[in-house]
């Protein structure tokens, strides 16, 4: 269909709203949500679920509901194969992005034909740092004497991360304001325009977003106190606390073939890097020039870009470095707008991406966000 060597097809990508805290889908479990999207996953494309060889679901919090390889547990949820496998993974905030790589590297590799990537947070009923959080009962994560030897014991935490890299790139703070006020207006415009009617499925009542505001007051987003004593960053420049789940059917071509499939996009290439642990969302920088250099493309090839807008700086600080025209970035809004619901958020861009791609007619898209630990993924599709 396309080159010889191998390839993983994207046949179709679906996802819940991203609900606010406390919001329409607070009320359910973890389980049934994300079941629920496994279900119209296959439901959509008409796949016999006996025929998938795995299912690969990304989650931050695993713990309480989310505990206990909850991927497994969505499956069964929702009445599926018992003899479907499945694993929960965990990189982070990147961990369903990173099902989709492994999907894709597990096809490419021959060793399977149909994989179901994925991921779940409903962060109203796992709150936010639960698993690593000292007042719970447990451990710092940062601590030890290893830890202590190369990074003493300096605050380690995403929100120094997204206020050290706006002094570090030297980013404006009216600029922040003007992405998150773009990012309201563009996820308004999409959900009005119907932009993800093709994407978007109903759960527990609701139908849209609930994180997205239909106007903007700029002076009342700058009385907002910053999130951190001295920091830059208040809430309107933040990605939003959000409950979600998304799901992602990867094909070989010999499954499209044989179960007369039509895949949307290619997983043309993908990667994932290490970065500064200190600065901790500075990875989509070079996880961005690494993909785009194994791939033989530059950023000026590139149609449609998806960045997580876990800051506001953290997109600016990319697009700076990088020299991505902001016109081409999260055209459909993101995280500042439609939230972030952690284990979710990567599948969540891939499903906006993929049919953006198919909406616009464009061939490339490239997706990457940021991810604790000094992590970045990053991936580029093609349009098929």
């Amino acid at each position: 269909m396309t080159e010889s060597r191998p390839q993983a097809y994207i046949v179709d990508a679906v996802r819940t709203p991203t609900g606010k805290r406390g919001g329409g889908l607070s009320g359910l479990h973890p389980a049934d949500l994300l079941g629920d999207v496994f279900a119209a996953l296959l439901d959509r494309t008409g796949v016999d679920p006996g025929r998938v060889d795995d299912v690969i679901a990304g989650c931050v919090a695993q713990m309480g509901e989310q505990a206990w390889n909850v991927g497994r547990n969505a499956w069964l949820s929702a009445g599926l194969p018992v003899e479907v496998p499945a694993v929960t993974i965990d990189r982070q905030c990147g961990s369903s992005q990173q099902a989709v790589h492994f999907a894709a590297q597990a096809v490419k590799s021959g060793e399977q034909d149909l994989v179901v990537a994925g991921g779940v947070e409903v962060m109203s009923r796992v709150p936010l740092n639960s698993s690593g959080d000292p007042k719970l009962g447990y451990g710092y994560p940062f601590a030890g004497a290893g830890w202590a030897k190369h990074y003493g014991d300096q605050e380690i935490h995403q929100f120094r991360g997204g206020d050290l890299i706006a002094e570090r790139w030297g980013i404006d703070r009216e600029a922040m304001f003007d992405l998150a006020i773009a990012s309201h207006a563009r996820a308004a415009r999409a959900h009005d325009e119907g932009r993800f009617a093709g994407q978007l499925m109903e759960a527990a009542g609701v139908t849209a977003d609930e994180g997205v505001r239909r106007s903007s007051d700029r002076d009342k987003m700058r009385s907002v106190p910053p999130i951190r004593e001295g920091g830059v960053h208040n809430a309107p420049l933040a990605s939003q606390i959000a409950d979600g789940a998304a799901a992602v059917l990867v094909a070989s071509e010999r499954a499209v073939e044989r179960l007369g499939l039509t895949p949307i996009a290619r997983v043309h290439t993908a990667t994932v890097v290490g970065s500064d642990p200190v600065l901790i969302l500075s990875g989509p920088i070079p996880a961005t020039r690494r993909v785009l250099d194994r791939a033989g493309l530059t950023v000026d090839d590139i149609d449609l870009f998806e960045c997580n807008e876990a800051f506001a700086a953290v997109v600016l600080a990319w697009a700076k470095d990088l020299g991505v025209d902001l016109d081409r970035v999260n055209v459909n809004g993101g995280a500042m707008a439609l939230g972030h619901p952690l284990g979710a958020s990567g599948a969540r861009l891939m499903t906006t991406l993929v049919h953006e791609l198919r909406r616009t007619g464009a061939r490339y898209g490239l997706q990457t966000m940021c991810e604790g630990g000094g992590l970045a993924n990053a991936t580029i599709l093609e349009r098929v």
